[in-house]
């Protein structure tokens, strides 16, 4: 049995863990870098995926590893003010409070206990199927780089299964897809679908002879986009209908099935695939701690971003609940950043002796594409759709997207897309152990 490794606190230097590599736990080291103080970056994995492109990795458009970036490789390019982090690749087990101790499991099995004087939880949000039967036995998700690889090598595999069946009802209920949930996530893949299999799927497999794509977005909700104004919500339903996407709203899926998605109305949606899209959750393991979680797992924390129970927790992102204009923030990227970036200046002022200050949330908007030359965005009171609206949600992602490296070759693949409709990343990968 290995024995634990311990680090012990220096007595000079304070010192931080961050829990997660996402979006708030990358902002609050780049916060925290170059402070008197020593900061360690904990995460299961050892690269920072940028999860908002996730639906173009299970959509042929990009490669996995063009939307990530190693954690230690955004330490070293923020160069010599970053001395004092470092990364851990450990999965965390659990936190002694008590004695600031993160418990963990590093690499073969080691276990870890590593010191704080500060603690950032910012380990991000899993699927959370609101307990519908059958989701996590027949339905892929897209939370990760591994699930988004799963999803690709699904959707060609069904179509070289397809290929080859010789009963028509076999092979449409092969090529069949629904995906559930109208929120962006859900609006962009439904959309990039239909555009993959109307494209280059279509001329790949000509003896199939699709003549549109077989592809159903279920929302339970009245409408597609919540959040959004009204009018982006109609262009959003359209444009996805104009590319061949049965959209249909009020649709609560009561179970799922190998058969399809089955709802509560008593309609059903056959299909041999089903993709979950419908809502997100706290990653639980804020719940094994043993702090205090709304029922999406989330954990309650002060205006200053800190734990109710202890002062020297501070959360950030997916699992933090904190709430703008007397509602919860939802799970996306601007929030988990702004989040991010607080919860370190809080720790900063703590170290400089005063009180971390209540969060503000800045609302730069939300956007979504919809297909080539297709996008919906709110800017404060304004919104527009469209192209403008598409050419806006290509320059802010390729700007938050880390390296640039990775924003070359998506950018050069969104090139070969727009000008030739042409996926260039239709690989079905043997290295995915999910696939």
């Amino acid at each position: 049995m290995p024995q634990p490794i311990s680090q012990s606190i220096s007595q000079h230097r304070p010192r931080v863990i961050i829990v997660g590599a996402g979006f708030a736990g990358i902002f609050a080291a780049r916060e925290l870098a170059g402070a008197v103080c020593d900061v360690l970056i904990i995460d299961r994995s050892n690269a920072h995926a940028f999860l908002p492109l996730l639906y173009q990795v299970a959509t042929s458009a990009v490669e996995s590893e063009h939307i990530a970036a190693p954690v230690r490789g955004i330490i070293r390019n923020m160069g010599a003010r970053a001395a004092n982090l470092d990364f851990c690749m450990a999965e965390v087990r659990s936190v002694d409070f008590d004695q600031r101790l993160v418990l963990a499991e590093g690499q073969d099995g080691v276990s870890l206990e590593l010191p704080y004087d500060y603690l950032l939880l910012a380990p991000g949000s899993v699927t959370n199927t609101f307990g519908t039967p059958g989701v996590d036995e027949h339905a892929y998700s897209l939370k990760n780089l591994e699930e988004a690889v799963r999803l690709r090598n699904h959707i060609l595999r069904s179509f070289e299964a397809a290929a080859w069946m010789a009963d028509e009802g076999q092979r449409q209920h092969r090529l069949c897809f629904v995906v559930v949930g109208g929120g962006p996530t859900g609006v962009e893949l439904a959309g990039a679908m239909a555009e993959l299999m109307a494209g280059a799927l279509t001329r790949d497999f000509p003896k199939l002879g699709l003549s549109r794509p077989c592809v159903t977005l279920l929302e339970a909700g009245d409408g597609l986009l919540p959040g959004f104004p009204e009018s982006l919500r109609a262009y959003a339903k359209r444009k996805l209908e104009s590319l061949g996407v049965d959209v249909r709203v009020g649709a609560v899926v009561e179970r799922v099935t190998p058969e399809g998605a089955f709802l509560k109305d008593g309609g059903a949606h056959r299909a041999a695939t089903v993709v979950w899209t419908a809502g997100v959750k706290g990653e639980p393991v804020a719940a094994r701690l043993g702090l205090a979680v709304a029922p999406n797992g989330q954990v309650l924390a002060r205006p200053t971003l800190q734990s109710a129970e202890r002062p020297e927790v501070f959360l950030a992102g997916d699992i933090c609940r904190a709430e703008y204009a007397g509602r919860p923030l939802p799970m996306f990227a601007p929030p988990a950043i702004q989040e991010g970036r607080h919860a370190a200046r809080g720790i900063l002022r703590l170290l400089g002796g005063r009180e971390p200050q209540p969060f503000r949330y800045f609302d730069k908007g939300m956007m979504a594409t919809i297909g080539k030359k297709a996008a919906v965005v709110r800017l404060g009171r304004f919104s527009f759709q469209g192209l403008p609206a598409w050419l806006l949600w290509l320059a802010v992602h390729l700007t938050y997207l880390i390296g640039f490296r990775n924003r070359l070759f998506v950018l050069a693949n969104w090139a070969v897309d727009y000008f030739w409709s042409e996926r260039c990343v239709r690989l079905i990968s043997r290295r995915n152990p999910l696939a």
